[in-house]
């Protein structure tokens, strides 16, 4: 028989996570499903992301805090990848999926030896008042270190969709994937538009990052573990659906949290791709891409 809170409980804590979860992939969401760059080292710099904030929260910053101060200068180190990336094959007439692939992964694998060169390979966590207890809701219990970074991944998509949806900006990083001719035209630059549009993706790494290390401990190898994830929950949504992300993160995080409740823990990691498996034999399109 199946106890009812104990099953709401693992729903609401499902939900949470895939708000965080929508959070990690919102940057992916950006570069691979408007600009078509596959960028499997989002993950690892959501990670260096939660390293930046852990380093500023030693001094006593709220992560959050940390988060804003971060948003600059990661912001400026995507558009700096972007500007290497375009160097080495963008001039020469671009790059297939197995070259982005391999120097995307070549950046994860840098990016992960300085962390641990850096931090040490132990895990490394913060400790907020605010996140240390939990609110209790009937026969709910929810931990504010979940539902605290729960909220940042609606209030990042929606800020970030509004911005590509309502400013001229935004509607120039939609339509360069496929009209760059035209925004040539238009008299402007493609190239920076997407160099523009590469460091919003990665600024959002530092907002996922205080997520992800407010959520629990952290270690500079902890990227990999969501790479199947945020990809899953990218192409599942469509490409370039911002929204749609948010809510397979939901779908693939309640899926997850039942999953590790009632059957096997262990098995969790599995759920996103089987959930991929399953939407991608129906709308090979992603539930929100458009059908073509």
């Amino acid at each position: 028989m199946l106890s009812i809170d104990i099953l709401l409980n693992a729903v609401v804590t499902g939900i949470l996570l895939g708000s965080v979860y929508a959070c990690l992939a919102l940057g992916l969401a950006i570069t691979f499903g408007i600009l078509h760059i596959p960028n499997i080292a989002h993950p690892t710099l959501v990670v260096a992301g939660a390293f930046f904030v852990y380093s500023l929260a030693q001094f006593g910053l709220d992560p959050i805090a940390a988060a804003i101060i971060g948003l600059i200068p990661f912001y400026l180190l995507g558009v700096a990848l972007y500007a290497f990336y375009a160097r080495v094959f963008e001039r020469r007439g671009g790059a297939n999926v197995l070259q982005s692939l391999t120097l995307f992964f070549g950046l994860s694998l840098v990016i992960e030896i300085l962390l641990s060169l850096t931090f040490g390979s132990e895990l490394k966590s913060i400790n907020v008042p605010y996140i240390g207890s939990s609110l209790r809701l009937g026969l709910l219990t929810i931990p504010y270190r979940l539902l605290i970074p729960a909220l940042l991944g609606p209030v990042m998509i929606a800020a970030v969709w509004l911005y590509l949806s309502r400013t001229n900006s935004g509607t120039a990083i939609r339509a360069v994937a496929h009209e760059e001719r035209a925004l040539s035209i238009a008299g402007l630059n493609p190239a920076s538009v997407k160099r523009h549009a590469f460091g919003i993706a990665t600024a959002t790494a530092v907002v996922a990052g205080a997520a992800l290390i407010m959520v629990g401990p952290v270690e500079p190898f902890a990227g990999r573990y969501q790479i199947g994830r945020v990809f899953a929950i990218v192409v599942l949504a469509g490409m370039g659906s911002i929204p749609g992300s948010l809510a397979i993160a939901i779908i693939i995080g309640v899926a997850e949290a039942l999953v590790s409740t009632y059957l096997n823990p262990s098995w969790s990691p599995g759920v996103a791709f089987a959930i991929l498996l399953l939407g991608l034999a129906g709308r090979p399109q992603g539930l929100f891409g458009a059908a073509r």
